[in-house]
């Protein structure tokens, strides 16, 4: 006789088989339940790498137009954007490795700035990429055609495509007695243009003094050298090393009293002389703006190259006064903007 309060043999299975039958439904209604919650999580934020030859915090002002695009769309880091950074420093060896990272991390889309394309471009042919660059994208193979570019690349053109001839001429305007001048270059860079400047200084006949760098030491000697080779003035490619390193590469300039052409305003808000582009910065916001449309299923096949339409004159008369410069009314007449 089973005892009291005990139940028997046969209520005892009865009663586990109601236990895992309640635990069954317990389980049902839970995964019910937990249906939204796991759905929610497939929603989460997209991620976006960020692959740039520049050094982390050295332009701000860039990252800051980057976002500002970003959130003209809709989006906004650590709100319903997740951002994986990559910078360089200026070491340009290292981006085939910093964008194989990004790509072993399944990101949603990579942003490049010009050094950078072709090592993401090499790294994935599927990741969306947007770029900013100052070269010929099509020449550089980044994309078939500009308004049609194939493929998973698009992206914005800066100001320096082609206008390293333009920069040359104002400079000669600058300065017309000077029959030297140096172009500086980073020989390493896809960016340089050197061609161009060349053909155009010996059709203008112009001696081209070439010194090249990729280092702050280099920078040193490159702008000792010219002086030695009796540059009269100094022509600067475009790099992104060069913007990131303005303050030195101003100073240097301003020392060896040579003047000098930028090819962004940057280098003229830290003390240059003056520069003839269109707006960097203008570049980044349109590259976020982009950024944003790829994240939204977009595709970079069919989002055509945005290429500048309005460059600027602007000029540093302080540092012109500096160098004992008498500037043209030729050019002062052009100029977009003076700071004092």
């Amino acid at each position: 006789m089973p005892w009291p309060g005990k139940p028997g043999r046969g209520e005892a299975v009865l009663l586990e088989a109601q236990m895992r039958r309640r635990e069954f439904i317990n389980f049902l209604g839970g995964a019910v339940a937990a249906g939204p919650l796991a759905a929610s999580a497939q929603q989460s934020s997209p991620v976006m790498g960020f692959l740039t030859s520049r050094a982390r915090g050295g332009d701000a002002h860039l990252l800051a137009a980057f976002h500002e695009g970003l959130k003209g769309t809709g989006y906004a880091e650590e709100r319903n954007l997740a951002i994986e950074y990559r910078f360089a420093e200026n070491q340009y060896d290292r981006l085939p490795a910093l964008a194989a990272d990004l790509v072993r991390r399944q990101v949603s889309m990579i942003f490049a700035n010009g050094i950078s394309v072709a090592p993401a471009k090499a790294a994935t042919a599927t990741i969306p990429i947007v770029f900013t660059t100052g070269g010929d994208p099509v020449k550089l193979g980044f994309v078939t055609s500009l308004d049609r570019p194939g493929g998973n690349v698009t992206g914005v053109i800066t100001s320096n495509i082609g206008n390293a001839v333009p920069r040359l001429a104002l400079l000669r305007e600058l300065v017309p007695s000077v029959r030297t001048i140096g172009f500086l270059h980073n020989p390493h860079s896809p960016l340089t243009n050197l061609g161009d400047v060349q053909a155009a200084a010996d059709a203008a006949g112009i001696e081209l003094v070439v010194v090249g760098a990729r280092s702050d030491r280099e920078l040193e000697a490159a702008i000792a050298s010219l002086v030695r080779m009796k540059a009269g003035a100094l022509l600067v490619g475009a790099d992104p090393f060069f913007v990131s390193q303005r303050q030195q590469l101003v100073a240097l300039a301003a020392r060896a009293l040579l003047p000098a052409v930028y090819f962004g305003r940057e280098f003229v808000e830290a003390g240059g002389l003056i520069s003839y582009a269109a707006s960097l910065s203008g570049a980044y916001r349109d590259a976020g703006t982009y950024a944003g449309r790829v994240l939204k299923g977009e595709k970079p096949a069919d989002m055509p190259i945005q290429r500048p339409t309005k460059f600027e004159l602007v000029i540093n008369i302080k540092s012109a006064k500096t160098l004992g410069l008498d500037l043209p009314s030729s050019i002062l007449l052009r100029a977009n903007e003076v700071i004092e």
